[in-house]
């Protein structure tokens, strides 16, 4: 078992820089998810772990060895693809077995490695299948196997679940946790849906158009997200932003564009004095706006008038899409509620769980300050 550590790792394709300059230490038996859209370099950051691409400067180290030049099959990692990539002629046996057999690995200990293995993973009565005679969820239990059973330092995820219905994806996203806290062994997963994300990591490495984003717990990257990408990328439905301006009457602090104003905590006037008449990004999570009846007691709650636009009842919640002069938005409110499209309805923020996001240095991704 080993951690692994991306230091100044550059990859290039002719012109195109796919990762600039990534560092990330993972620590050893951590479970680490690089997320992200698609064509913002996690793919990259894995192949390059695993030795399928070089990388173009900087160093890749599993443990406390470089691994640039060395080999992929002497990285002591083993990948688990999104296609699955099994032998079709082979039986789920052998499909597990062959990579022990090319390393000559005795046969007792090869039945002993792959019965343990298809043991953990529910599979011991396919052992004598083909992949043929399978379904999507049990391939890729096959596939999650025949990493098993090599007994690596490193386990490598290359979106695993991508090609499972929605209920198989959830069964598997647990298999896959429980199978990390048994092995103890690192796990590094790639994924662009946040939830797997949120759902499995002990860390989660947000990535965009090669660069690093923010590197955290799920629950930080919720709560403090670094800037407005990854705070629009890490909750579903994605948090809500409004372009506004700091504004001051009286001791008080507010954010305004005109139709709609929202007052900040007083607590928080010493951090955005500086900001009065500063054009700023305000967010808010649809969690933290409210149905007045239903809201949470004791939050610091800001009234905002708005329009019902579309409702859609999830069963345990209603997600409700609102307009506000030019502003849309999404609440995420209590089952209980009665909305109908086109009424007009008060909607309460809940202040103690904003976000203020700075445009000025970065137009395109503003940093949070808060």
């Amino acid at each position: 078992m080993a951690g692994v550590t991306y230091e100044h790792v550059v990859k290039k394709f002719n012109d195109f820089t796919a990762i600039n300059d990534l560092n990330i230490k993972i620590e050893d038996k951590e479970f680490l998810v690089l997320v992200g859209p698609s064509g913002c370099g996690k793919t990259t950051a894995l192949r390059c772990l695993a030795g399928l691409e070089e990388v173009s400067s900087g160093n890749v180290i599993i443990g406390d060895r470089i691994v640039n030049d060395v080999a992929p099959k002497d990285r002591d990692i083993a990948m688990v693809f999104q296609s699955y990539a099994l032998y079709p002629h082979m039986t789920v046996f052998d499909n597990m077995a062959f990579g022990l057999k090319l390393r000559h690995i005795p046969k007792a200990q090869i039945q002993k490695r792959v019965e343990e293995a298809a043991q953990m993973l529910g599979i011991e009565a396919l052992l004598k299948r083909k992949p043929r005679e399978l379904s999507g969820g049990q391939r890729q239990r096959v596939a999650v196997g025949r990493a098993i059973v090599r007994e690596p330092k490193v386990f490598l995820f290359d979106e695993p679940l991508s090609n499972l219905d929605a209920k198989l994806r959830v069964q598997t996203r647990a298999e896959i946790s429980k199978i990390h806290n048994r092995l103890q062994t690192t796990f590094i997963y790639v994924t662009h849906d946040q939830t797997e994300a949120m759902t499995m990591a002990t860390r989660i490495a947000v990535m965009n158009k090669g660069v690093l984003q923010q590197l955290d717990t799920p629950q930080n990257l919720y709560d403090k997200p670094a800037n407005m990408f990854v705070a629009g990328f890490i909750g579903s439905p994605a948090m809500n932003f409004f372009p506004m301006k700091v504004t001051k009457s009286g001791e008080n602090l507010y954010v305004d564009n005109g139709t709609m104003t929202v007052k900040l905590p007083k607590e928080y006037t010493g951090t955005y004095a500086n900001l009065v008449g500063h054009d700023v990004i305000f967010g808010i999570r649809p969690d933290d706006i409210h149905n007045p009846d239903f809201a949470p007691a004791n939050i610091h709650g800001e009234t905002v008038e708005a329009t019902v636009d579309v409702t859609e009842l999830m069963g345990n919640e209603i997600y409700v899409y609102l307009m506000n002069g030019g502003n849309n938005f999404v609440a995420r409110v209590d089952p209980r509620s009665r909305y109908k499209i086109g009424e007009k309805v008060n909607m309460l923020f809940n202040m103690d769980n904003f976000h203020i996001f700075d445009p000025s240095d970065n137009p395109d991704n503003p940093v949070a300050i808060r």
